[in-house]
């Protein structure tokens, strides 16, 4: 059946919206050739998204200086501004961006254990407050937090867990509660596999999974270029693996005795101090024996993942994968290649630190735009 001509213009405008944010400004010509519309029905749909503000001409092109497609239209950046919270155990990140996702201003803080659960909620509305002033922005429609732990996939909330500090939480609510803005949620994992899939190590890959080696373990799924949350929000919860070499079992309250108890920041600190290692430097060491040994413990939790769902590449993200690079990454592949057969490429995290905050800002500029565009 063929599309009314109201919902055949709705689909012509976001495509051609979609082009402004992915290419930049172009030129009717080029909205033409890239659309394969008609002249005619481009003219109209620079003349409709112009008087939606959501298009303005922002120059000429070099190539074409006569006529009107000489004109070189562009989002209208400043249309709607964005927040992106990384929030964790001990600190909190923002950034503040335009409709385009360009950063205006960002800044963090660090966010004490002794603190309690009200200071910190304030210490951290109130650092997203003074970069939102300080961006220059009136208001903010979309905000996105990446923050540890489950989130429900009914309700979109951070459910409670016994291992993170309740401020996570509230903070959420309070920022729902005094933002004149849509507040979204997500796990820090799976934002960080966002953003390795649209920007970082696994662009171009439609089959995936990132490996978060921090202070927790986790893993984010991407199959068919899709995020994969699972039934219940915990799709990835990798930590709780059970895995030969650990001191037991892990339970439904705990993951010691899980992966995690091998792979978690800690455990990479200590085998660090056996190799007679500073911690803190170890991992960009090229010591040989420590390296080895790590690959190992971490081909034995990825040869798991891999036989399940065969994703034929793997991310190591986290403070471990980032400072750990291509070289450890390599040892991994290396390692793996001996547990299983089905052939993974591993790739080092491409966005390090700012993994979690650029995924929390693609987030929050892609509920804008879906709001936004027609």
């Amino acid at each position: 059946m063929a599309a009314s001509p109201s919902t055949a213009r709705a689909i012509n405008d976001r495509f051609a919206l979609r082009l402004l944010q992915d290419e930049g400004p172009l030129t009717a010509t080029q909205l033409k050739s890239l659309t394969g519309l008609s002249r005619p029905t481009v003219a109209d749909l620079v003349e409709r998204l112009q008087g939606s503000g959501l298009v303005h001409v922002v120059g000429e092109s070099g190539a074409e200086r006569r006529g009107p497609n000489a004109k070189l239209y562009g989002l209208v950046a400043d249309r709607a501004h964005l927040a992106a919270l990384d929030v964790r155990t001990r600190s909190v990140s923002v950034t503040v961006a335009d409709l385009l996702g360009t950063t205006l201003a960002e800044a963090s803080v660090p966010v004490g254990a002794e603190s309690g659960t009200g200071p910190a909620v304030e210490k951290a509305v109130s650092l997203l407050e003074r970069t939102v002033k300080e961006a220059g922005a009136d208001r903010l429609h979309s905000v996105a937090v990446g923050a540890p732990g489950l989130i429900d996939p009914a309700s979109g909330e951070l459910r409670d867990s016994s291992g993170l500090p309740a401020w996570h939480r509230r903070l959420v609510g309070v920022l729902q509660e005094r933002l004149p803005a849509r507040v979204l949620v997500e796990n820090e994992t799976n934002l960080a596999a966002v953003a390795e899939l649209r920007e970082g190590a696994a662009h171009g890959r439609e089959d995936f999974v990132l490996l978060w080696l921090g202070q927790g373990v986790g893993a984010a799924v991407v199959l068919d270029g899709r995020l994969r949350r699972g039934a219940s929000g915990g799709a990835g919860e990798i930590g709780f693996l059970p895995v030969p070499g650990t001191s037991g079992l892990p339970s439904a309250t705990g993951c010691d005795g899980g992966f995690h108890e091998l792979a978690c920041a800690a455990a990479v600190a200590g085998l660090a101090t056996a190799h007679g290692l500073d911690p803190a430097d170890a991992l960009a060491s090229g010591h040989g024996p420590f390296l080895d040994v790590l690959a190992r413990r971490l081909a034995v939790g990825a040869a798991a993942v891999v036989s399940v769902l065969d994703p034929g590449c793997l991310v190591l993200a986290g403070e471990t994968g980032h400072q750990g690079g291509a070289g450890l990454a390599a040892r991994v592949e290396a390692e793996l290649a001996t547990l299983s057969p089905l052939a993974t490429e591993v790739r080092a995290t491409t966005l390090g630190d700012t993994a979690v905050l650029r995924g929390a800002l693609l987030r929050a500029r892609d509920a804008a735009q879906d709001e936004l565009f027609p």
